[in-house]
């Protein structure tokens, strides 16, 4: 059998997902399938490359190595995040460049003009997502071979801190259940596991227990967590000590919302749904289990609107970001035009949800020196 026949099986075979978030609970029969955007068709490219719906205005807030605000923005943004400074914001920012890398932020007045920009972390290694905690930090994690998350200060003017008891591994995306008070994290290898951080403390990250998600084969159903004896990983790797450790090919981006932490795998492109309040994993997307065309491809960062709907950036595929609704329609909402050798990172929306931030890291050069960080304003639902 094809692999699509098989999983398409699995999935219906499994009955609907009961999600618990409240915006969800109409439940899937089956992983999201194309249909028409709410926002409608995509209008051809605007003077910035950026491809929108109707109504949305785009504009270039920062390019690698030059200056926005007086300082000179990074190579290779990736993973991001906006904070509340104030009556205005800032976007933070990572660079995925090895041993420079590190993490930086722009920082916005009430009506959307720049005020400055400046490092956050600095001299880290492929710092590629990350996640944004309740506190008002942002968590950077490196991309490589027993890599670190590092807990930084958007607003500036305290040192960022080294996070050894979340685990020693190659990191990728953090999300935040303040209901919970765990975070959980991905971690991009091709036999990877989902985990999560139990904090000793609630707002302290210095200590605690990392867990790993434990499951069988199938793509949902019940799980379980068990305790990562040694999360330094040496001599023996994160994912290699807990027997029956799930496995996921590639894990990206995460976001949490409503009981529900989504976090995706590009060796699959899927996007999975962790139901937290019930202790269960479902598929919310698989390219294989789609009729017809798959809109999404490369499936990397994630993060989610006050109306419930996912916006999923491409690595790859056609440089678009896909929405998902909460009726299961994945449709593509922008895409960026001559920039076939870049991904799609970054994407959050500022406090007040009228603006997404996102990057395309190597812009329309292919190199890691050519990234350009994306404002997109407009009527997005609330």
């Amino acid at each position: 059998m094809h692999r699509r026949t098989v999983l398409r099986a699995t999935v219906i075979g499994a009955g609907t997902a009961a999600f618990s978030g409240s915006l969800w609970s109409a439940a899937f029969a089956a992983p999201a399938q194309p249909g028409p955007s709410p926002y409608g068709a995509l209008r051809a490219a605007d003077a910035n490359g950026v491809q929108s719906p109707s109504g949305f205005t785009s504009r270039i807030i920062a390019r690698s190595r030059q200056a926005v605000a007086g300082y000179t923005w990074h190579d290779a943004p990736d993973g991001g995040a906006c904070f509340v400074a104030g009556s205005g914001w800032v976007y933070v920012s990572n660079s995925e460049i090895s041993s420079t890398g590190g993490a930086s932020a722009v920082r916005f007045n009430a009506d959307g003009s720049i005020a400055s920009a400046y490092r956050i972390l600095g001299n880290t290694n492929r710092n590629c997502a990350g996640g944004a905690t309740p506190w008002g930090t942002w968590l950077s994690c490196e991309e490589t071979d027993l890599g670190y998350v590092y807990e930084t200060y958007p607003l500036g003017g305290t040192a960022a801190v080294r996070r050894p008891a979340m685990g020693r591994f190659t990191h990728e995306a953090a999300a935040a259940d303040p209901v919970r008070q765990v975070i959980y994290l991905t971690e991009d290898e091709t036999n990877g596991c989902f985990y999560r951080f139990r904090p000793t403390t609630w707002g302290n990250l210095s200590s605690g227990t990392l867990e790993v998600l434990v499951a069988g084969t199938a793509t949902s159903g019940p799980v379980s967590w068990a305790r990562v004896p040694d999360p330094d990983g040496s001599p023996t790797r994160t994912r290699s000590q807990v027997s029956g450790a799930k496995r996921f090919n590639g894990g990206e981006g995460a976001h949490y919302a409503d009981g529900i932490c989504w976090f995706t795998t590009k060796g699959d492109n899927r996007v999975w749904a962790y139901d937290a309040v019930n202790q269960r994993i479902d598929l919310a997307y698989d390219d294989s289990l789609v009729s017809g065309t798959a809109p999404l491809t490369g499936v990397d960062n994630i993060t989610g609107s006050d109306s419930g709907d996912l916006f999923v950036a491409e690595d790859g595929g056609n440089m678009e970001i896909n929405i998902i609704t909460p009726a299961g329609v994945v449709a593509p909402f922008i895409r960026l035009s001559g920039q076939s050798g870049s991904e799609i990172t970054g994407p959050a929306f500022s406090p007040d949800g009228t603006r997404l931030y996102f990057s395309s890291q190597r812009g329309t050069s292919g190199s890691s020196s050519g990234g350009i960080t994306y404002e997109l304003r407009g009527p997005f639902r609330s």
